[in-house]
């Protein structure tokens, strides 16, 4: 029979909490002695002057068996490189390219640094197939639009993470990318029939599953087709009856961060992670803290020992969940150190990718160039990074608000912005910049638009990352003779 400690001691050990700040909290060892699962380290870990390798090999020392964890998806979502952006092309870029081996060599040039981190497990890479160009979330997140393209890539993705001694988790089981709304905001829907979902939103994670992926990630999505009632990672049907039972899945179920409106918007974090855990998963992501004290964490560890206790979470179940949790945790931890070679090899690999994607881009005029960035916005996903810095000078940044009332620049000229193809507005003032000025240049760093795609003087670089504007920045003022201007 399970005492009491026995509970308390299983509920802290499926909670992936966090801290606010660039330091360690007080409350942390505390937290750890109690049996915490784990950390996950977010954008509000990072401030200029600080280090977010150094903070993670603090936290790690602190507990190194724990769960470290973190996004470190390259490209547009990286933690390691907020500041200075990522070195690493995004999943869409590498699927542009669609080399598995370049993918599974930036993986694991990802997975060097993290480790170098004290990062041991990934939250990478994206498996959702981003079939609606729409989608505000995912977009160059994916690999593409192709079930099998995405599958492949998800593959070498783990593949690399795993010779660096870095387990990957698979986002966003049963799939995010046949969606136009963010799961950060609101509960996304996706209304495709059971057959397309099986042929297409669940064929990447198939895949990997039949490759021994360590963990998968749910995701706050309402898939109709699969459980009209409760978004995936509510859903008893989709974790319990679909991965485990149907598809087979015996590693560690994640939750998306459970601060998220997809999953707690009108029950609150700690009854989302009660009905999770009796769903099926196993690590409950609690999302970003903000304040200096666990109130979230303790609320959550309270509503698990209470629905033990009413019958409504069996113990069993709780238990089976830390089990698997400690399971992962003592495979991965026990890992040699990588190669650090594994880090120039990648980056190497991923300026040839770069320079790929970008290999049609058009050559500007020599001479000074007017470099104009549309500020529309991001996702919580991405959140606060550099992009858009495209070193061939300085550059203007533009509201979209104030888009009217600019007019389109004169002479040699590059306009950046990103998702830009996607919102009516900024497309409009785009179109007309171009048609009025055969010496502008459109770069799309998000997904582009059919339109932005076909477009001449439109440059799609598939992502925001460094490496991708840097490539750009090459081909644009490559030697020969000009193609605009």
């Amino acid at each position: 029979m399970s005492s009491a400690n026995d509970i308390t001691r299983a509920a802290y050990g499926v909670l992936l909490a966090a801290f606010d700040g660039t330091s360690i909290p007080a409350w942390l060892p505390t937290a750890y002695d109690a049996g915490l699962g784990g950390i996950c380290l977010y954008g509000n870990n990072i401030a200029e002057g600080s280090s977010l390798a150094r903070l993670g090999r603090e936290v790690r020392a602190l507990a190194p068996d724990a769960v470290l964890t973190l996004d470190e998806e390259g490209g547009d979502v990286t933690r390691l490189h907020t500041l200075d952006g990522s070195p690493y092309p995004g999943n869409a870029a590498l699927g542009r390219v669609d080399d598995v081996d370049a993918t599974r060599v930036v993986a694991a040039a990802i997975g060097a640094e993290l480790r170098d981190a004290g990062v041991w497990f990934n939250l990478a890479p994206v498996a959702d197939v981003n079939s609606n160009w729409r989608n505000p979330v995912i977009g160059t997140r994916s690999f593409g639009a192709s079930a099998e393209l995405v599958g492949r890539h998800t593959i070498a993705y783990l593949i690399g993470l795993a010779d660096a001694g870095v387990a990957g988790c698979l986002k966003h089981f049963p799939g995010h990318g046949d969606t136009a709304t963010d799961s950060h905001v609101s509960l996304p829907t996706v209304t495709a029939d059971a057959e397309t979902v099986r042929r297409r939103e669940l064929l990447p994670f198939r895949m990997a599953i039949a490759s021994q992926a360590p963990a998968i990630m749910t995701s706050h999505v309402l898939l109709k087709a699969l459980d009209p009632d409760r978004p995936a990672t509510l859903s008893h049907r989709v974790l319990t009856g679909l991965l485990r039972e149907e598809l087979g899945y015996a590693g560690v179920i994640v939750t998306d961060a459970l601060d998220m409106a997809g999953a707690s918007q009108g029950r609150g974090i700690p009854a989302a992670a009660v009905e999770s855990l009796i769903a099926g998963a196993d690590l409950l992501c609690l999302g970003p803290q903000h304040g200096p004290t666990p109130t979230v964490l303790l609320e959550c560890v309270r509503a698990i020992e209470q629905a033990v206790s009413d019958g409504v979470l069996p113990a069993a179940r709780l238990f089976d969940a830390a089990q698997r949790v400690l399971t992962l945790r003592s495979r991965w931890t026990s890992m040699a150190d990588p190669d650090r070679a594994m880090i120039a090899t990648g980056r190497t690999r991923a300026k040839a990718v770069a320079e790929r994607v970008v290999a049609g881009a058009p050559r500007l005029a020599p001479g000074p160039v007017t470099v104009l960035r549309i500020t529309s916005g991001t996702n919580p996903a991405v959140g606060e990074t550099v992009w858009g810095q495209i070193p061939i000078g300085p550059s203007t940044d533009i509201a979209v608000e104030d888009l009217d009332q600019t007019p389109p620049p004169t002479g040699p000229a590059v306009i950046v912005g990103r998702r830009a193809s996607s919102d009516p507005r900024v497309w409009a003032w785009l179109a007309h910049c171009l048609e009025q000025n055969p010496e502008a240049v459109a770069v799309e760093l998000g997904w582009p638009t059919p339109a932005a795609v076909q477009h001449p003087a439109v440059v799609c670089t598939w992502g925001q990352a460094r490496v991708l504007t840097d490539a750009l920045a090459d081909a644009l003022l490559s030697e020969g003779p000009p193609t605009i201007g």
